[in-house]
């Protein structure tokens, strides 16, 4: 979790440029199709979990209303300052709460949120298994999980040009904007390692979650799982 945590410093500022660069904007769509698939509504509690500089927690607050919150929460301070910064002037603010906290160990009460999203973070977490029961005991009954994150590509072409581009192109990407090519590397390799699309699908229905389904984007690269907490 240190190395995770120093990357994030690292790249901090540079972040939503190099989100842009690297998915050629694709992953504003993406986070775009996970806010419709969430189905919140106004007056709903959200945690926006590894929210990062606050894309999903933004389009979250004008959905809630001034009615609802949504909690952004992060394991990295520097993620969250860079995202107060970014949303400092805009209507969003006042209904964001921001809170650093560890995805294994989630300070918040029991039954307490309506809907949790993690884009592009579990894969950064040391213990998924941990996170995932921390997060089904916040969610309330009838709740969902959204996890955004790349995963498996379907064809065995796309995942011989995803990984090329991943440990040769990445890194140098980095390099030149960030000027540190090694936490991109990490990057891609962090990629490789999380699960696949099923294994993860298991992993939730183990933690407790209900009707886990999933939803393939651009061949793969990313994919969006869906699960709920339908006990009382």
């Amino acid at each position: 979790m240190n190395r995770v945590a120093g990357v994030f410093h690292s790249v901090a500022a540079q972040y939503d440029l190099m989100n842009d660069l690297m998915s050629f904007g694709i992953h504003r769509v993406w986070k775009q199709i996970t806010i419709e698939s969430s189905g919140v509504r106004r007056g709903a509690r959200v945690l926006d979990l590894a929210g990062g500089t606050g894309d999903l927690a933004a389009a979250f607050a004008k959905r809630v209303g001034d009615e609802g919150q949504v909690v952004l929460a992060d394991i990295n301070d520097a993620m969250l300052s860079v995202g107060r910064d970014k949303l400092a002037d805009t209507g969003s603010y006042n209904r964001i709460r921001w809170v650093q906290a560890d995805a294994e160990k989630l300070p918040f009460e029991d039954k307490s949120f309506e809907c949790v999203t993690i884009a592009f973070g579990l894969r950064n977490v040391t213990r998924k298994e941990a996170a995932l029961e921390s997060i089904y005991r916040v969610l309330k009954p009838g709740g969902r999980l959204l996890v955004l994150e790349f995963s498996k590509p379907l064809s065995p072409a796309l995942e011989m040009i995803y990984d090329r581009y991943s440990f040769d192109l990445l890194p140098k990407m980095g390099q030149w904007v960030t000027g540190d090519a090694e936490s991109y590397r990490y990057l891609a390799e962090s990629i490789r390692k999380h699960p696949d699309q099923d294994t993860l699908r298991s992993m939730m229905e183990t933690a407790g979650f209900n009707s886990v389904s999933y939803t393939n984007l651009t061949g793969g690269v990313v994919a969006l799982h869906k699960g709920f907490r339908f006990d009382s």
